[in-house]
């Protein structure tokens, strides 16, 4: 009886820290995905150049979107003492990490070697026009110490990088 007792005592306690425990759980919202029909709508209405395809292996809608990519370049100007390099190199990066924030460039990055083209930023954006804007506001291409190169890129929508 004892053993009874204690044993039913034990699964009380248990089924009461267990009903506390889920008092304290924090609720997290999911978001449905959202359908390739949906998703070309909303890109559409904003103005983005979009397109689909249907994968004959998986049999799913792909959806393509337009981006941007602007080659960084070496630029004419290259003059500047290292003081002030080191500051457009500083303003260059805040302006590419605004870019990021603001939601106007999905990725950037140097290249490794030392050659013509210094790096890139894919742009989110829905024309050439306003990409080829925001990336000629960069500090490094104003001072003249890099150029811009900039060409329409298509990828599949919601694909990460590997």
């Amino acid at each position: 009886m004892r053993k009874i007792l204690t044993l039913l005592v034990g699964v009380i306690v248990l089924l009461a820290c267990k009903q506390e425990a889920k008092e304290h759980e924090i609720p997290i919202k999911i978001e449905a995905k959202k359908h390739t029909k949906q998703l070309k709508e909303e890109l559409t209405s904003k103005g983005f150049q979009v397109f689909d395809y249907v994968d004959e292996k998986t049999q799913d809608t792909i959806l393509m979107q337009q981006y941007f990519i602007a080659f960084l370049k070496r630029g004419p100007i290259r003059t500047q003492i290292e003081e002030e390099a080191k500051i457009l190199q500083k303003e260059h990066l805040a302006h590419l990490g605004k870019m990021y924030a603001l939601g106007y460039a999905d990725i950037s990055g140097p290249f490794g070697d030392d050659g013509d083209i210094r790096g890139i930023t894919i742009y989110n954006v829905p024309t050439l026009k306003m990409a080829d804007s925001l990336a000629n506001a960069d500090p490094m291409v104003k001072s003249g110490r890099l150029i811009i190169e900039m060409h329409p890129w298509w990828a599949a929508k919601g694909f990460p990088l590997r």
